[in-house]
C-alpha cells in the first residue's frame, strides 16, 4: 500500500512540474498571441516569408504574419498580418520584406508614415516592398560584363 502512495505522489509531481513548463513555454512564445488588429499588404513577391514571421518597426517585434494568399485578379501575394493593439500607424506606412543578413530570418519592415489618418482593423498598407533577390543582383554584376568589346 504505500508503494502505490509513493508511486502517485512522484506522477502528481511529474504532472504538475509538466504543467508549469507548459505554462512557462506558453507565457514565453507567442503561441497564444497578443491580441493585436488586423491589417494587410500587398507584394510583388515575397521570397521566403512564412507563417508566423515578424512584423517590425524599428527592429522590434511589434506583429505576426496570419495569413498568405494570392489575388488571382492581379497575382500578387496578399500577406495579412497582426499589429499590437496600443501601435496605431498612419495611412501612408510602408511595409517592406527584409531579412536578417543572407541567412537570417525574413520579416516585415514597418515604416510608419507622417499623416494624421490612422490605419483601422482589416486596412491594407498600399506603400510596399518585395523583398530583394540578392542572387539574381549577384548574377546580373557577373554576367554583365564588358562582353560585346572588340579588340
Amino acid at each position: 500500500m504505500g508503494g502505490n502512495l509513493v508511486e502517485s505522489l512522484i506522477g502528481a509531481i511529474v504532472l504538475v512540474v509538466a504543467g508549469v513548463f507548459l505554462y512557462v513555454a506558453y507565457s514565453t512564445t507567442d503561441v497564444g498571441g497578443r491580441g493585436g488588429y488586423p491589417l494587410g499588404a500587398r507584394f510583388e513577391r515575397v521570397g521566403s516569408l512564412s507563417l508566423g514571421a515578424d512584423v517590425r518597426l524599428s527592429g522590434i517585434k511589434v506583429g505576426t504574419v496570419t495569413r498568405q494568399s494570392l489575388d488571382p485578379q492581379t497575382y500578387q501575394a496578399v500577406v495579412e498580418f497582426t499589429v499590437d493593439k496600443g501601435l496605431k500607424l498612419s495611412q501612408d506606412s510602408f511595409a517592406k520584406i527584409t531579412s536578417d543578413g543572407l541567412l537570417g530570418d525574413t520579416y516585415i519592415d514597418i515604416q510608419p508614415g507622417g499623416v494624421d489618418d490612422m490605419l483601422e482593423p482589416g486596412d491594407e498598407l498600399t506603400f510596399t516592398q518585395g523583398p530583394i533577390d540578392i542572387f539574381a543582383l549577384i548574377s546580373k554584376a557577373v554576367y554583365s560584363g564588358d562582353s560585346g568589346s572588340d579588340e
